[in-house]
């Protein structure tokens, strides 16, 4: 069965070539990480080394953010425990080994059998732990015959995807019955993975892990630190448009400066969801004529004495931000009292609303958020959150929060009170794996 699918990547490789080797010069994307890749060449394990091991494999940037919550519990409670981190992404592995120094971290192989299997003789796992939703072939079998186990943790599956994975039938039933355990967030998503075949003893609903990684504080060193770095003033109002797509800048550029001149102390902050896009929103806000600064430019403030006087004035002037880097994102949502969450204006499927709503902002997205729509479902239940269909709408809500600030403080209060109630699923996985791990 193995060379079926090797067949398959391999055709799927020679097809999209072109575009792989396109993207690579013009944006820099997947010029590394050949050997962990292609020939499963990832960081061995000392042969000494005779600790419990869990792999996980978080594909890009969300899913290595996700884990933060339980890989510090792990330490916390099960220090014994030797974790390392894959990701698919060049920006998923770059946040990993920013945000998790002490683990050793690597691209995953692709799903040639040969490269799992080395990468799996290397890594020695007893639990191969998938995140949301990641079912690789070759590898999930290479982890079994060596005698681990797969869990997938946080497991999610919308109605779009389980209407694809049941063309593939008879295929996704047997890799459902090679998973150990599937700890998935709500009772829906339970049922279509029974749907699809997965064994009733290996379902369990633990929640959202999500609602656990978020953060609630904002005093917390993080944003603190990002507020003054910006020069945030105590007076300031910001209006933050997080992992945006194209054309959602735009629209919350015009959004500002609409509603600028009759609120001074209103801030823009923009996040590109893509980092390849920085320089592409740059010369957007080039274009508009508005002064804007760089986030990557505000360390130079800072690490200049001959701008470290003028830094905060020269920042406070420049009333827009456009944060050029990777992985502060939740942080910088501690600084915003009104937030648009992007990727939800296009056909992306909406990007995690929850950071914004923790911390008790006015949060806002467009209509197209089906990849959480469970959470998006109770937000607007609890009337937490606001639909907006377009640009015009979007800035309807933001003058909306400047002239009525409680019932803006409102809107963040019933949503920060919906994200406390949820948590819990960190320490409800964190469990099942130790049964798994010791059963």
């Amino acid at each position: 069965m193995a060379w079926i699918f090797n067949l398959v990547y391999f055709l799927l490789l020679v097809v999209f070539s072109p575009w792989l080797l396109w993207r690579a010069i013009r944006q820099g994307k997947y010029r590394t990480g050949y050997r962990e890749k292609l020939f499963g060449l990832v960081p061995q394990r000392p042969s000494d080394d005779q600790s419990p091991c869990l792999w996980f494999h978080a594909v890009s940037v969300g899913e290595v953010n996700l884990l933060a919550p339980l890989l510090r519990q792990i330490a916390a409670e099960q220090p014994e425990w030797r974790c390392v981190l894959s990701s698919t992404t060049p920006t998923g592995l770059a946040l990993a080994r920013k945000k998790y120094p002490e683990l050793t971290s690597f691209y995953a192989p692709l799903d040639f059998s040969w490269a799992v299997r080395r990468a799996v003789a290397r890594v020695r796992p007893d639990i191969l732990v998938l995140v949301e939703l990641e079912l690789w072939p070759n590898l999930i079998r290479a982890v079994r015959s060596a005698g681990a186990k797969v869990a997938l943790i946080n497991g999610r599956l919308s109605q779009r995807s389980y209407r694809g994975y049941r063309w593939l039938g008879p295929l996704v039933g047997s890799l459902l019955r090679q998973v150990d355990l599937a700890a998935v967030q709500n009772a829906e998503y339970a049922e279509r993975f029974l749907a699809l075949g997965a064994p009733p003893g290996s379902v369990v609903i633990t929640g959202s892990m999500k609602f656990d990684g978020a953060q609630t504080d904002r005093s917390n060193p993080a944003t603190q630190r990002l507020a003054r770095l910006a020069g945030f003033q105590p007076e300031d109002i910001v209006f933050l448009a997080g992992s945006t797509q194209s054309p959602e800048e735009a629209l919350a550029l015009e959004t500002f400066r609409q509603l600028a001149r009759d609120w001074p102390q209103l801030r823009l902050v923009l996040v590109p969801r893509h980092p390849e896009r920085f320089d592409e929103v740059g010369r957007l806000l080039d274009q508009s004529g508005l002064a804007w600064v760089r986030r990557t430019d505000m360390d130079k403030f800072i690490s200049s004495q001959s701008m470290a006087s003028q830094g905060p004035a020269k920042r406070q002037e420049a009333r827009i931000l456009l944060v050029d880097t990777v992985g502060e994102l939740g942080a910088w949502w501690g600084t915003a009292q009104i937030a648009f969450v992007g990727g939800s204006m296009g056909q992306r499927g909406g990007q995690n609303m929850i950071e914004p709503a923790a911390y008790g902002a006015a949060v806002c997205f467009g209509p197209n958020t089906h990849n959480f729509r469970d959470i998006v479902s109770m937000l607007l239940m609890r009337q937490a959150a606001v639909v907006v269909q377009d640009g015009q709408e979007l800035t309807a809500f933001v003058r909306r929060c400047l002239e009525e600030p409680v019932w803006a403080d409102e809107l963040g209060r019933r949503a920060q009170a919906l994200v406390l109630e949820q948590q819990g699923a960190t320490q409800r996985t964190l469990c099942r794996l130790a049964k798994l791990l010791h059963g």
